[in-house]
């Protein structure tokens, strides 16, 4: 009756309406809203300006948010109507909030660097402990660094200081002696006018140690009737946009992707695809269907340069 005047949404939502195309949102009244946010995962560059003005009809401010569960509360974000914003950039740590990106020996790295994201100082939101779980819980968070709260995830500096995040640690693939962050992957395919949506993962290769894998679904109204000449054009996209090291060994067009019912997407399922092992749990999938339609289409998209 009275409309929504905040929306909070995963970015791999914001990207299955950008896929479902602009006549759904514009055909319904969404003056309401006053607020966008982002939270789940990195947004990417591109689903960030759609979703400013397709959604948010270019009036809304978006907080493109950086927490966890563990940390109590939002820590990095800007501030509504306030903090300059970046697309696809968190911007900075909130008032009382000390983030920083470190390197591997924990030393704060300058602007136009990257590395991991961690939390230096207590919080009042902090976590002391989880039930059961108190060795666990700081193996998990507090080991990495002495006395320093590291997430899982990495971030980087741009020349303004800007913090823009990279997602899991672990998603960060090494090809080739070069470490390229998944998300940097996606968001150049996703730049690219046909891409909707696209997910990354490093497969073992015995050349270069890893391969990239690429999942895309395209845009509503583009056809996948010329596959190879579409593939190409992406592979020759990355290679522009982020340097030849980052080129997918492979792409494959699908459907949909593996996604949990709160939007976000099973990575580890679709590297299992990519290294053409046994696919594990998928239980949590919002359609476990997803799975066997990716298989059924591996094969296909294949670079054989």
């Amino acid at each position: 009756k009275y409309g929504v005047t905040i929306l909070y949404t995963a970015p791999t939502l914001i990207r299955t309406w950008m896929k479902w195309g602009d006549e759904f949102p514009n055909a319904h009244d969404l003056s309401s809203l006053r607020l966008l946010g982002s939270v789940g995962e990195p947004i990417n560059p591109e689903a960030w300006m759609w979703y400013r003005d397709i959604i948010g009809g270019n009036r809304c401010p978006i907080v493109d948010t950086w927490w966890q569960t563990e940390t109590g509360a939002i820590m990095i974000s800007p501030l509504p109507g306030v903090t300059a914003t970046k697309p696809g950039s968190a911007m900075g740590a909130l008032p009382g909030i000390s983030a920083k990106v470190v390197d591997d020996s924990g030393t704060e790295v300058g602007n136009g660097h990257g590395g991991f994201l961690i939390l230096d100082q207590p919080w009042p939101s902090m976590l002391r402990g989880i039930w059961g779980e108190n060795e666990r819980y700081k193996e998990t968070y507090w080991s990495r660094f002495k006395n320093i709260y590291f997430a899982g995830d990495g971030a980087k500096l741009d020349n303004d200081g800007a913090i823009w995040l990279l997602g899991r640690v672990d998603d960060v693939m090494n090809v080739s002696g070069h470490r390229i962050s998944t998300t940097e992957v996606e968001s150049a395919l996703v730049s690219h006018e046909s891409v909707a949506e696209a997910a990354v993962v490093g497969a073992a290769d015995a050349m270069t140690g890893q391969g990239i894998v690429a999942f895309v679904i395209l845009r509503g109204g583009i056809e996948h009737a010329n596959g190879e000449e579409l593939v190409t054009q992406l592979r020759n996209h990355v290679t522009k946009e982020i340097g030849a090291i980052a080129r997918p060994r492979q792409i494959l067009v699908v459907a949909e992707l593996p996604k949990t019912r709160s939007g976000k997407i099973m990575r580890r399922l679709l590297k299992d695809v990519a290294e053409n092992r046994v696919v594990g749990d998928a239980t949590t999938l919002a359609d476990p269907n997803v799975m066997k339609l990716i298989k059924e289409g591996l094969n296909t998209s294949k670079d054989e340069n």
